[in-house]
C-alpha cells in the first residue's frame, strides 16, 4: 500500500468524527452541569445550614 493510498483511505474514514462529535457534546454536558452546581450550590449549603438548625431545635416527645 503506497502512502496516496493511505491518504486517501484516512480521508475519507468518518470514525474520527463521529469521536470528536461525542467529545464535543460531551464536554457541553459537562460543563452546564458545572454551571448549574456552582450557581445553585450557595443557596443550597444556605437552605440545608436552616434545615438542619430547624431540626436540632426541636425536641423528642418521650411520653404521649
Amino acid at each position: 500500500m503506497n502512502l496516496f493510498n493511505l491518504i486517501k483511505r484516512f480521508e475519507r474514514d468518518e470514525d474520527g468524527a463521529v469521536t470528536v462529535d461525542w467529545v464535543v457534546l460531551t464536554a457541553a454536558i459537562v460543563g452546564l452541569g458545572i454551571a448549574v452546581l456552582t450557581t445553585v450550590g450557595g443557596a443550597t449549603d444556605d437552605y440545608a445550614v436552616k434545615i438542619g438548625s430547624h431540626l436540632s431545635s426541636q425536641g423528642i416527645k418521650t411520653q404521649y
